[in-house]
């Protein structure tokens, strides 16, 4: 188990342009997924029940059961808060925004006879993930100091003479320059090594705050075909766009405000925009094996996506020599005042989707359907996630080292899990009332005591009437996850557990055509 620490720790710290690291793999592919205000409102279990566009999304058979035409468009509105707990303290930040979610038309066609009842086609937006938040969280720390990452960056390399300036641009190399590590060397005046100039053994009063922003957005081009009013079969091809900002700050402090210890505080600041586009595929089907019932069966491929990485980070450091003086450097500087890009392929897990559901008083006239109860059963192998070298450096043996390093880490992090959606809705002639609930449990392995899970609890209200309808929908949301500023071969070092918790506000509207 501690070897499996050190080796991610390992594989973070190995590149000197590239800024990747596992949880990058996870953001990217664990998430509540959107969708109209009645899929949120029943959970997003949609993998049997059909008849709503965001079958686009869970299983595309579902878009089956459309036989005319609808359009909706979804406004949403979402607030949260997120706490964070580090060593024994907890702090909170919060963070609120109005998106676009679910839009776009479902066009059924087909006479209702012979084999083929009717076909459908679709062009969907979804709102898919959502990265926004805003953390922060700080304690007092006794065993280890944020720069003693950087200082086991250079020990590791074994560069000890004044390549240690310039050979690491985004970390380690802007440590070595401000002060915030320094070389202890030898009677001879060589360098022995290095470590970290802050005073552990009195304290360090440590602080992180961390800015995310952005999401996927995905279009979908789904068809899917009746047969029989027994089996419906679909497939959608899907180009999510992805984009992801990160701003963040580490800030550590002399706990004993001593002026002679020749440290005051060491501040880390990095930024991260992430951006690109994807394809993937899902297929499904939905089988009636008796009038009330319904059976769902999807399967979506991997997301592979080429992504481009702008990264750039720097550092100040006041060290009271003399009092109150700053040491600052950039990445941008060694750069030629440009951050770091790199360009590389990303490849998601794939899912597999099973559902079941009852329809009340299944019958071909919907008008006179009086409710249903669904639920989805999903499993995603989050380990199965892989970074690979774009085009462009096919022929870059550090970049294919790293990233095969980098992908031997993910799949020692992370594990496959199953997720849970289940829903019901009762209809009163025009008005419907909806409950649903989902889970999404831990992808971690456990290799520090990492554990996350998402849940929701969703209620709503639609009304349909002569070709108009709209549904509202509320959804509380509870997340859970770890946070860790650094991690250390050589010291201890700690997460930070996260609880975030949101109200999100869905309302779609909607018209046949």
């Amino acid at each position: 188990m501690k070897k499996t620490v050190l080796f991610i720790h390992g594989i973070i710290c190995c590149a000197a342009v590239m800024a990747q690291e596992p949880a990058d793999a996870l953001r990217f592919s664990w998430y509540t997924p959107g969708g109209s205000a009645r899929t949120q409102a029943i959970g997003g279990a949609m993998g049997s029940l059909g008849g709503d566009i965001t079958a686009n999304y869970v299983n595309p058979a579902g878009l089956a059961f459309f036989k005319t035409g609808d359009f909706i468009i979804t406004p949403l509105y979402q607030s949260g808060k997120t706490k964070g707990t580090y060593l024994g303290t907890t702090d909170q930040d919060k963070t609120q925004r109005f998106a676009l979610g679910t839009t776009g038309f479902v066009m059924g066609s087909g006479d209702g006879r012979g084999n083929v009842r009717n076909t459908s086609f679709s062009i969907a937006f979804n709102h898919t993930a959502d990265f926004n938040s805003d953390i922060i969280y700080k304690g007092k720390n006794t065993q280890s100091s944020f720069a003693q990452k950087f200082a086991e960056e250079l020990n590791n390399s074994g560069i000890k003479d004044s390549r240690v300036e310039t050979e690491f641009p985004l970390g380690a190399s802007l440590a070595y320059n401000t002060y915030w590590v320094d070389a202890v060397k030898n009677s001879s005046g060589q360098i022995n090594r290095f470590e970290t100039s802050a005073p552990v053994a009195t304290g360090l009063l440590q602080q992180q705050s961390i800015k995310n922003r952005g999401g996927i957005n995905e279009f979908s081009f789904g068809m899917a075909v009746n047969l029989k009013d027994k089996i419906m079969i679909g497939g959608s091809f899907g180009v999510p766009i992805l984009n992801y900002k990160k701003e963040s700050e580490f800030v550590e402090a002399d706990a004993t405000t001593n002026p002679n210890n020749h440290f005051d505080y060491g501040m880390f600041t990095d930024k991260l925009h992430t951006s690109g586009v994807g394809v993937n595929l899902k297929a499904g089907v939905i089988y009636k094996p008796a009038e009330a019932w319904r059976l769902g069966l999807a399967v979506h491929t991997p997301t592979f996506y080429s992504l481009t990485d702008n990264y750039e980070a720097s550092v100040v450091v006041n060290d009271d020599v003399p009092a109150d003086s700053a040491w600052k450097d950039n990445s941008k500087s060694y750069m030629n005042d440009q951050p770091s890009e790199f360009k590389y392929l990303l490849v998601t897990p794939y899912k597999v989707i099973g559902s079941i559901s009852y329809v009340i008083r299944e019958i071909q006239d919907v008008t006179k359907q009086r409710g249903f109860i669904t639920a989805d059963v999903e499993y995603v192998n989050y380990k199965a996630s892989s970074f690979q070298p774009d085009a462009d450096n096919n022929s870059d043996e550090t970049t294919k080292n790293y990233l095969k390093s980098l992908n031997n880490a993910i799949d020692k992090a992370y594990k496959g899990a199953f997720n849970f959606r289940v829903g019901g809705e009762l209809k009163f002639t025009t008005i419907m009332a909806r409950l649903g609930a989902s889970y999404y449990s831990n992808p971690y392995q456990d290799i520090k005591g990492e554990n996350g899970s998402k849940m929701n609890l969703s209620g709503g209200l639609g009304y349909r009437n002569k070709g108009f309808f709209i549904d509202l929908t509320y959804i509380y949301a509870i997340n859970k996850d770890v946070n860790y500023a650094y991690r250390l071969e050589s010291a201890p070092y700690y997460a930070a557990n996260l609880k975030n918790t949101a109200s999100n506000i869905v309302g779609t509207v909607g018209f046949k055509f």
